[in-house]
């Protein structure tokens, strides 16, 4: 898993299952977004199990998805509304990370 850093509290990476969620956790992140849709590829975990995994590790855990080609200005807005109720440091995270890293960008970097 490659993490980038988008600002000193949020950060970007590509897509993570439930196994990550510890490591992610040991790392020191708070807070999770996922922005990548359920069922955009067949051997991605599903948005319920990674909220499962998250809430038993303590994390805090958004589903916001985010069609590939498709941001539109309401995600803008509600990454933007939901970066200020996160508990940082936030990860956020789509299929490579480049979706994610455009939406933050996008919200201004909030």
């Amino acid at each position: 898993m490659q993490i980038e850093k988008l600002s000193p509290q949020f950060f970007a990476t590509g897509q993570i299952t439930a196994a990550d969620l510890e490591i992610i956790r040991e790392q020191g992140f708070r807070s999770i977004v996922n922005n990548r849709p359920d069922g955009e590829a067949v051997n991605q975990p599903g948005s319920d199990e990674l909220a499962a995994a998250a809430a038993n590790l303590g994390l805090q855990y958004l589903y916001m998805p985010v069609a590939s080609g498709a941001l539109t200005l309401q995600n803008v807005q509600d990454l933007k509304a939901a970066c200020s109720e996160l508990e940082a440091p936030t990860l956020l995270f789509c299929r490579s990370g480049a979706r994610s890293t455009v939406l933050w960008n996008l919200a201004g970097r909030p």
